[in-house]
């Protein structure tokens, strides 16, 4: 009971911090440091610096800057725009097309990205408005561009993998290949999600009545062929065991410009603009990323997480009711702050009792990624509705929660199948060893 005492302080001073506004690394941080002097030994805050140090340079972390330039490169780009008409083209007899292509472009945008903002910004930043001009139901646009934007931290690359990856010491490239399969069956289900929503209400996503050739629809594929062409060389070189994933994102990233270049849009000031929000984007990856070590620091030398393992363990109940408790307590710190900061904090605590309860760390790896998407589309802080609310004009914050909360269903649905079939997750990653 100590255990859960002092998580419960612990997390309790953490949303009394973020209350104030105070960004969530600081917070944590600040938190780790105090508790360190208070409970360790003003001494033992040296350590500190050292564990800093030492982690922040490890030489795997080289990649996230690699995956960031790449999915900033492309969304500078027109790739968004031309995998959303790619996809309207091909999908256009399906109910309630505009928002499956939304999906469908998140997927494909997923695959060179990495992030949930920035797929979700990308592609709804010329969806929703499309949707909209054509008469579709408001709520049925923008919830489908936010739900689809969660694909970008589960279809790999995704640095929220690669966070999980350096906090449990588990294989990137295996977290990488884990997230293919989850990736398409849930984009699938959140695909089915929106028919079934235009079915029932066709009135919510009007037919598209304009005709297509198929030498458009051919020329659509062309457009698109770069991006998925790069992803299968980055996904597929890991997969292979041809690159590590570090050397497959300097391959993206570089891959990423040279599309850019080739197709106009890497201008001087567009390239500029995209150094500095991969500067920035990575600083604050690493503020947290240091944030999150000082406080797994401090936890663990006062046994947290061991406690933790324990008292969950000593409960008479079934493991899987276990990883529901936990994946519930991701879902409700994500409601509060962003996927990355509940990765840093929640999976330390944690990682030990799944560990002892037998489940494979790849596998919870793709449970926490999903937990996170759901966060990211959960009120009152989900992330992806504040981006959606800021891009798209003439949208109000209900609108986009409203809009986004039917799509939790289908991603609950996905949790439940992986638990029931763990190889959804597994088979790709036991196939490349």
């Amino acid at each position: 009971m100590e255990a859960l005492a002092g998580l419960g302080i612990f997390i309790a001073a953490l949303l009394a911090l973020l209350a104030t506004g105070l960004p969530v690394s600081f917070a944590t941080g600040l938190i780790a440091i105090v508790g360190t002097a208070l409970f360790l030994s003003p001494d033992a805050i040296s350590q500190l610096a050292t564990l800093s140090f030492s982690q922040s340079s490890h030489f795997v972390l080289t990649v996230v800057p690699l995956f960031i330039l790449m999915g900033e490169a492309l969304a500078a780009t027109g790739i968004g725009r031309d995998l959303f008409h790619a996809a309207q083209l091909w999908l256009r007899r399906i109910p309630g097309a505009l928002a499956v292509s939304t999906v469908f472009a998140c997927t494909g945008f997923a695959a060179v990205c990495g992030s949930s903002a920035v797929t979700a910004a990308t592609i709804g930043a010329m969806s929703v408005p499309e949707m909209m001009k054509r008469g579709y139901d408001r709520r049925l646009a923008v919830g489908s561009a936010a739900a689809g934007g969660t694909l970008g931290i589960l279809i790999p690359p995704s640095v929220v993998m690669i966070v999980y990856g350096v906090l449990t010491e588990t294989s990137i490239g295996d977290l990488f290949i884990a997230g293919l399969l989850p990736g398409l069956m849930l984009s699938g289900m959140l695909s089915a999600t929106i028919i079934l929503l235009v079915l029932r209400r066709p009135s919510m996503a009007p037919a598209v009545t304009e005709p297509s050739s198929l030498a458009e629809r051919m020329r659509s594929l062309k457009v698109v062929g770069p991006v998925m062409a790069l992803a299968s060389l980055v996904l597929g070189s890991i997969y292979l065991g041809i690159a590590t994933p570090t050397e497959a994102g300097a391959v993206g990233a570089a891959g990423a410009l040279l599309i850019a270049v080739l197709g106009g849009d890497l201008r001087w000031p567009v390239f500029t603009g995209i150094l500095a929000k991969t500067v920035k984007t990575t600083a604050m990856f690493m503020l947290l990323l240091i944030s999150g070590f000082f406080a797994s620091f401090m936890l663990a030398r006062l046994g947290i997480p061991q406690g933790m393992a324990d008292l969950l363990l000593g409960l008479d109940v079934p493991g899987w009711m276990l990883i529901v408790l936990i994946m519930l307590l991701m879902v409700l710190m994500g409601m509060f702050m962003d996927a990355l900061s509940v990765v840093v904090i929640m999976v330390p605590i944690f990682f030990p009792t799944i560990l002892k309860l037998g489940y494979d760390p790849v596998w919870f790896g793709i449970i926490v990624t999903i937990n996170v998407e759901i966060a990211a589309i959960s009120p009152p802080i989900g992330f992806n509705l504040f981006v959606l609310r800021s891009i798209v004009p003439g949208i109000d914050y209900e609108d986009v929660v409203r809009g986004s909360l039917i799509f939790i269903i289908p991603l609950l649905v996905g949790i439940l199948a992986l638990i029931m079939f763990p190889e959804i997750a597994l088979f790709l990653p036991r196939q490349a060893h």
